[in-house]
């Protein structure tokens, strides 16, 4: 958990380190990521485990090195760390991170949203997903997805997730390269955990 004192310093002051440090962080994070999610394509679930939990420490870390808006960040150390199979200490350190971030701020409230999901508190939950709809079509899609499993709405959810998974087949680019739904794996991982699950096939995503 981090103290108050360490998140006060991380909401008031803007981070004044050499962009290479965070970004050469970031730049591990997503060739990481790429190979976490080979590994998912080739079936081998453990090892993409094992990949995510690693992949979750280094958004965290390029997290602590970039400056206090790089909430992005912290949306992708909450996905890796679902997607290792847990999520309960990542979703703790957001949810602290977090406390004075901007409340306008999709991703922000994104990532509050994931982290109020994993710790089962699904009022928080719904009222974050609410508020990434001023972030564009892609942040709405996924807080339906969000609000429809706070509410344990499996239709709604359904349908929230064959929309993100219709924007990921669309796309001709990926952030690792590699063309797989990473929200809706996501997604998927929390909707399993609550009997949800929607088992959609697609192209971009693994076999099940």
């Amino acid at each position: 958990m981090v103290g108050r004192t360490r998140v006060n310093r991380i909401a008031t002051i803007e981070r004044r380190v050499p962009p290479r440090t965070h970004q050469e962080l970031l730049t591990q994070a997503i060739k990481r990521e790429g190979e976490a999610q080979r590994r998912l394509i080739d079936g081998d679930v453990e090892a993409a485990r094992t990949e995510f939990r690693e992949v979750s420490e280094l958004y965290r870390q390029s997290w602590q090195a970039a400056h206090a808006r790089a909430y992005g960040r912290l949306v992708g150390m909450l996905k890796a760390a679902v997607l290792a199979g847990g999520g309960a200490e990542a979703a703790a350190y957001a949810h602290a991170a977090l406390v004075d971030a901007d409340p306008a701020s999709a991703t922000a409230n994104y990532a509050r949203a994931i982290a109020a999901l994993i710790v089962g508190d699904d009022e928080d939950a719904q009222a974050r997903a609410r508020a990434m709809g001023t972030g564009g079509q892609a942040f709405a899609r996924t807080g339906a997805a969000i609000s429809a499993l706070a509410a344990r709405d499996d239709a709604s959810y359904v349908n929230a997730l064959a929309a993100i998974v219709g924007d990921f087949e669309r796309r001709s680019e990926h952030l690792t390269g590699l063309a797989i739904a990473d929200t809706a794996l996501m997604l998927e991982a929390l909707a399993d955990r609550r009997g949800m699950a929607a088992a959609i096939e697609s192209p971009v995503l693994p076999a099940r």
